[in-house]
């Protein structure tokens, strides 16, 4: 006996629910529907790049069954643009998500309780848990692993734990796109204690400084890292 569909969050209130080839009267081209969870899961991996991993925690599924989603859906878009079809948005089992549901938890890499400068070699990260008034409401440490931040698999465990943003000094771009891929958003240019720089970050006090550090610009010599360049392949 198969398994009954679990709702499939959305956060997508699509305008438009249908489309066609211009000049050609709907009634006379062939349907094909796309649900709306499978519409979410082209928004989510298409539109804003996120990975499979952390599309799928967005719309409470598991990986697998998010690729079954998103490759049925590019199907379906295919057919309708390649074939001249009519496309419908409409149906599937799922669950509108309201705005702000999400927990907000941010990640702040640290060294003995203050922000480090770099991120790909920092000592551990701090997580801290928001409440519905972005209050600090628990925080937990996660020692880093061995290797540079953005090669190594911590943002996968970030993004597991549920962190929704990193607050953090200096990062290099590719680093930021491995993070936002995973659904978290960066804001460079912190300092201090980290506790204090998620307080500033949730009191609108700290935006992003776009700041990347030496190694990551591609330059020799940083600090006692010996310098590296994560944006090489």
């Amino acid at each position: 006996m198969p398994r009954p569909l679990s709702g499939r969050r959305v956060a997508c209130c699509m305008s438009l629910r249908a489309f066609k080839p211009v000049g050609a009267p709907a009634r006379e081209l062939d349907e094909v529907v796309l649900s709306l969870d499978q519409a979410e899961a082209i928004r989510l991996a298409d539109l804003e790049g996120l990975y499979h991993e952390a599309a799928a925690l967005r719309m409470g599924v598991s990986r697998q069954t998010f690729g079954r989603i998103v490759e049925l859906a590019r199907r379906t878009i295919a057919d309708a643009i390649i074939n001249g079809k009519y496309l419908r948005i409409e149906g599937g089992e799922v669950v509108v998500a309201r705005e702000g549901e999400r927990p907000m938890k941010v990640a702040v890499p640290a060294r003995e309780g203050l922000v480090d400068a770099h991120f790909g070699h920092c000592e551990h990260f701090m997580v801290y848990s928001l409440d519905a008034d972005k209050r600090v409401s628990s925080e937990e440490r996660l020692d880093s692993q061995e290797g540079c931040g953005c090669k190594s698999s911590i943002v996968g465990v970030l993004a597991r734990m549920g962190v929704t943003h990193m607050v953090a000094g200096n990062m290099g771009e590719g680093a930021v796109r491995v993070l936002q891929a995973h659904g978290i958003s960066v804001t460079r240019g912190a300092s201090g204690d980290a506790r204090e720089a998620v307080e500033h970050f949730v009191a609108g006090t700290l935006v992003d400084s776009g700041e990347a550090c030496a190694g990551h610009a591609g330059q020799r010599g940083h600090g006692n890292h010996g310098g590296h360049d994560c944006h090489r392949s």
